[in-house]
């Protein structure tokens, strides 16, 4: 058995650090859709890592593109200099991205993907002669990364309470998460008419000063909230109508995990931009992308004056090599193993399993759509994220590992479970909140 080193120099994110010293869950190594435990204990991985390892952990075939890549070039800076892996992956992402969408910028996380996205919106009005547009709308319960735009398009309490307003500028449209969708399996029916707060945005702030909206397709890490049926188009319509962009934040639901390419494939709703990341190089290497519309490309970098720098704005790491490599190989995996369409059909028993969660005792809500999927676990009173949080660490013990916000538990399988190991992820579930008190 091995031993944990000491965690008095560590600080861990999005976590309690005092419960955690107390009692750590620790991860040694990964294969398949299986963790080991420092315990030695086998943990299935109910939410594919971060919801990033969509083709299993330990893939070989892309560990070996990374050594090869990283011994061949290890590092090129992407100010004024480029690499063909960089080239590469920026046209099988255009490729894989809704038509129009061709044009790739490189992040190393969803969270520089937002920002990046955010700086690209202004920048286009800017180079349009709209300079007035600096507002941006997202919604309550929205979840767009840690950086300080992505912390002033949040919707969640506890992600910007103690931060500030963030970005100037920014307001929110009410979430989809009303009691007439509870327990929606798939689109709701209901709520439609929620996206009318964009147009009572509009009316209040004048639409000619909002640059864009932020929209996760379906909002992920707060707790599997599917677009109601006729939202996103709704959304759509306002945002031509008044030229404001439409930016899809398909961090979670990008490559795969709607059992399409994209969420905007799977709903048929085109946005302006896509942000992602996670999915890119299967959770093996650091990276994001930004996928805007050539229409921003053009205006924002041919129609500068002069030659020199158009878009003031990139990472040391934007593109880098390793990561690059990584992206390239996933995305061959994709190709060659079928691999959304895999997750389509592992879509069906994956909801009939959440279904069965809702007569479970203490559980309030299930959701899902595709191969994502969200248990509301009934609050301890007064203490909202008590009850998931525990959950989370019992059903880590019972040989599960998934994702919890707030009294919420997140479920993303990879793309190559099999149905048995559904099963096995739905049975721990069971017999785990059935043995609660």
């Amino acid at each position: 058995m091995a031993h944990e080193p000491s965690l008095d120099h560590l600080w861990l994110p999005f976590t309690p650090n005092r419960d955690f010293r107390q009692d750590p869950k620790s991860f040694l190594r990964a294969e398949g859709v299986y963790y080991e435990a420092v315990s030695g204990a086998r943990v299935l991985d109910g939410c594919s890592g971060l919801f990033c390892v969509p083709l299993g952990h330990g893939r070989a075939e892309i560990a070996d593109a990374v050594r090869a890549q990283l011994l061949e070039l290890d590092f090129a800076g992407s100010f004024n200099r480029n690499h063909p892996k960089a080239s590469e992956l920026a046209g099988r992402v255009a490729a894989l991205t809704p038509d129009g969408l061709d044009r790739v910028f490189f992040t190393n996380s969803g969270s520089e993907s937002v920002d990046s996205a955010m700086k690209m919106a202004l920048a286009y009005h800017r180079a349009r002669g709209d300079g007035q547009r600096t507002m941006f709308v997202s919604r309550e319960r929205a979840y767009h990364g840690v950086n300080m735009g992505g912390v002033a398009l949040s919707g969640i309490k506890p992600n910007r309470a103690v931060y500030g307003p963030g970005v100037a500028g920014v307001v929110h449209m009410r979430h989809t998460a009303i009691p007439e969708n509870r327990t929606a399996l798939g689109q709701p029916e209901k709520g439609a008419e929620l996206a009318q707060d964009l147009e009572r945005a509009c009316a209040l702030y004048g639409g000619e000063n909002i640059a864009a909206v932020f929209v996760e397709p379906i909002a992920g890490s707060t707790g599997c909230l599917a677009p109601p049926v006729g939202y996103l188009e709704a959304l759509r319509e306002i945002c031509d109508a008044h030229g404001i962009l439409l930016i899809f934040d398909e961090v979670i639901t990008g490559i795969g995990r709607t059992g399409h390419a994209f969420a905007a494939d799977a709903f048929g709703v085109t946005p302006d931009v896509i942000t992602l990341a996670k999915a890119l190089t299967n959770g093996m290497q650091p990276m994001g992308a930004v996928a805007s519309s050539d229409a921003i490309y053009q205006t924002i970098v041919e129609q500068a004056d002069g030659g020199l720098v158009e878009f003031f704005h990139g990472y040391t790491y934007s593109g880098h090599p390793a990561a690059c490599a990584a992206g390239v190989a996933s995305f061959d995996l994709y190709e060659r193993e079928g691999s959304f369409a895999r997750a389509h059909a592992l879509s069906g028993p994956f909801l009939a399993g959440l279904a069965e969660l809702r007569d479970v005792a203490g559980v309030a809500d299930v959701r899902g759509f595709g191969l994502l999927g969200a248990v509301d676990i009934e609050p301890v009173p007064g203490e909202p994220g008590r009850a998931g949080y525990e959950v989370q660490k019992q059903l880590f013990d019972a040989g599960l590992h998934v994702k919890a916000t707030g009294d919420a538990l997140l479920l993303a399988p990879a793309f190559v479970f099999e149905e048995t190991q559904l099963d096995e992820m739905f049975g721990v579930l069971r017999e785990t909140l059935a043995a609660r008190p």
